[in-house]
């Protein structure tokens, strides 16, 4: 998954039917665990705009969406946010919300 900054996300979101941003912290353990979910989702739908970003760095993307902890998957359809995916439960749950 390509690391991506807010600009990215809200180019892809613009040009996709649906985008998702996952947002993490490396030191994380849930973030890892779900690290591991999104490369099995990128994998099953290619057709989906993916990128992340360790919001440690990017603490604009959680000001501007309202991040309230990690992990967090930001799910754009059709150029506008429409949730905001914290609990990842696992991948089947992940590939549903997705498409």
């Amino acid at each position: 998954m390509e690391e991506w900054n807010l600009q990215q996300f809200e180019e892809a979101s613009k040009n996709s039917a649906t985008a998702a941003f996952y947002l993490y912290t490396p030191l994380c353990g849930t973030c890892q665990v779900a690290s591991k979910m999104m490369d099995v989702v990128e994998k099953l739908l290619p057709e989906i705009s993916l990128g992340k970003a360790d919001l440690n760095y990017h603490e604009e993307v959680a000001a501007k969406y309202g991040v309230e902890s990690v992990p967090c998957l930001l799910v754009a359809k059709e150029g506008r946010p429409v949730e905001k995916i914290y609990a990842f439960r696992s991948v089947p749950h992940l590939y549903e919300k997705l498409s």
